[in-house]
């Protein structure tokens, strides 16, 4: 979703379509360098990484398509398996089904209201609120596209390229009027410090940042998205979903697990492993190197391969 608050320069952006394309194909730290430093304005320093953002980018080059446990929560049926591992199968979403191919999808047994998203990628997904209004063929159409996509190739998120592209049809769970309200708690070597509280969708978004014990965290709000006038209602469940969180990322070095809360019931969203490609612009520097000491990585790159 784009944000109504971010102001690009419209030449430089233009500068750098035209410029990605190359960085891509010749060489990926390049284009990480590139990337990170134009949109965040920080140098990466590769040999002295201080910030939370410099070390997901070595994890996301060096580190995340390696491990076979991150490529499988990164896809949304492996996901899936991993939180079943977990003994947690009571916080998934319920499904009508996995797919290969778009022709496999029974879309007039689907149930009125659905998700469908694409297993292999971030932000690929179609939610229907109304399926008596839907264009089917169109619908059609995009999820071919999405099957057809190299995401990991096309973000420089490698993990993503060895997943294999299905697509997976939820049940819609939030209300008829709204989309739920989201919670992403941020796991670091097994523990949860920080979440946001993401409100509004489809709407008036709000992004709320807040401390694991609920109370405000301002300095690490992002990329120029507006909080709420009033920090969120701590939900009565909040102790269960923290537990969860860390229950799910237990063996991981850093992931953020992402829950909505419906009618009470805790409902297991997704992992992700690089938060907008690790390329986050915090209302105050200082929450990069606040979040960077919760986040150890030494184990990682005592890993690296030659």
């Amino acid at each position: 979703m784009a944000n109504p608050n971010f102001k690009e320069n419209k030449l430089k952006r233009l500068i750098a379509k035209s410029i990605q394309p190359l960085l891509r194909i010749f060489s990926k730290k390049t284009y990480v360098s590139w990337q990170y430093r134009y949109i965040t304005g920080h140098k990466l320093d590769w040999k002295n990484l201080k910030r939370y953002t410099e070390k997901l980018q070595y994890l996301r080059l060096y580190y995340y398509p390696r491990n076979a446990s991150v490529v499988k929560a990164a896809s949304r049926d492996g996901a899936r398996e991993r939180v079943k591992s977990k003994g947690l199968e009571k916080l998934l979403i319920p499904i009508v089904g996995i797919y290969d191919k778009v022709e496999d999808i029974p879309f007039e047994a689907l149930p009125k209201r659905f998700v469908v998203k694409a297993t292999h990628a971030c932000a690929l997904n179609h939610i229907c609120l109304d399926k008596d209004t839907l264009d089917v063929n169109a619908l059609k159409n995009k999820m071919r596209r999405w099957l057809k996509m190299d995401y990991g190739k096309k973000t420089v998120e490698p993990h993503y390229s060895k997943i294999k592209p299905r697509l997976i049809v939820e049940h819609y769970v939030g209300k008829s009027d709204s989309l739920p309200t989201e919670y992403k708690m941020h796991v670091f070597n097994g523990k949860a410090r920080y979440l946001y509280v993401v409100s509004g969708r489809g709407k008036d978004i709000r992004y709320d940042n807040l401390y694991v014990d609920f109370t405000p965290f301002p300095e690490s709000q992002f990329n120029h998205w507006s909080s709420s006038d009033e920090v969120p209602k701590k939900p009565k469940n909040y102790e269960e979903l923290v537990k969860y969180a860390e229950m799910l990322a237990s063996d991981l070095l850093f992931c953020r697990v992402d829950f909505f809360i419906v009618d009470d019931h805790i409902y297991f969203n997704e992992f992700t492993f690089t938060p907008a490609k690790g390329t986050l612009i915090f209302d105050d520097d200082k929450a990069d190197f606040i979040i960077s000491e919760w986040f150890d990585i030494s184990s990682a790159k005592k890993n690296k391969a030659a």
